[in-house]
């Protein structure tokens, strides 16, 4: 057996469990490097770069998590680090402020649920991918929403709506600043996994976050079987009497789909299916 100290709780471990943690920890870096790998893909140059845009646009981040009560960031691709933290954070996540700005991402990283994390870095790696081709002229367009969950006060974890997209771009066209805004969810419910989106908020377009097919999400035979009917108008009842299960079991796996494709609703679902090539 090992010991791991993880969010300042020591825990005992059996060999089995430090093998899991060990591959987990080895995926981890494999992702840490592709991503990496993608934000040395834009090619900056310094001196295009004026931050004096940060100075007139604080006291609008400012006003924007007074007002909304949102913790809202700003993350610099070029220099790869937050540059902006709103100072709300505390209030909202009992998160210390000093600690931000001496560890910056990993004081971050370290708060989100460790189940939820892996898939964050793997949504993180496919939104880089789908802006990079893009014309640079739409990058701006944007923007991807998260729910996951982080460690709040009283080390309890909460699950938060997250929404990022591009601030400023360069002057080649590079995704240059990026802001997140982050607000505590109205729904507490427990759930298995994370949800993600990406949508054109001047058009309405939602787009799929999976835009890596190793990383399309899995659903079971009968899921794909529930949804194909949902994309041909059957209701819940229609699909219990087709597939002989009660309503129950076919409106959970309705939930359980939404959750494994980051959708909201059974269109948008069924339209995520269809771009993957889960559904025909």
């Amino acid at each position: 057996m090992v010991w791991i100290v993880k969010l300042g709780r020591a825990t005992r471990l059996h060999h089995t469990e430090k093998s899991l943690i060990c591959n987990r920890m080895n995926e981890l870096e494999a992702l840490g490097r592709v991503y990496f790998e993608l934000l040395e893909q834009q090619q900056f140059e310094e001196h295009l770069l004026d931050y004096t845009v940060m100075e007139q646009t604080r006291p609008i981040l400012d006003k924007m998590s007074q007002v909304n009560n949102s913790g809202v960031t700003v993350f610099d691709m070029f220099r790869k680090e937050h540059v902006y933290t709103s100072y709300n954070f505390a209030d909202l996540f009992g998160y210390d402020m000093d600690a931000i700005s001496e560890q910056g991402n990993a004081y971050f990283d370290a708060k989100v649920h460790p189940d939820d994390f892996m898939q964050l870095m793997r949504n993180g790696i496919d939104i880089m991918r789908f802006y990079f081709q893009l014309p640079p002229a739409e990058r701006s367009q944007y923007k991807m929403v998260s729910e996951y969950r982080v460690l709040g006060k009283d080390d309890n974890y909460v699950r938060v709506i997250e929404q990022h997209q591009p601030l400023e771009l360069d002057a080649k066209g590079n995704v240059w600043l990026t802001l997140g805004v982050i607000d505590i969810s109205p729904d507490q419910e427990d759930f298995q996994s994370i949800k993600s989106q990406v949508f054109n908020y001047t058009t309405g377009q939602v787009v799929s976050a999976y835009t890596d097919t190793e990383n399309v999400p899995s659903l079971s035979k009968r899921e794909v079987e529930v949804l194909q009917f949902v994309k041909n108008g059957l209701l819940s009842k229609e699909i219990s009497n087709k597939l002989s299960i009660s309503v129950h079991t076919v409106n959970t796996h309705r939930q359980r789909i939404l959750e494994k494709l980051g959708a909201n609703n059974s269109m948008e679902a069924t339209t995520f299916a269809a771009k993957l090539g889960l559904i025909k």
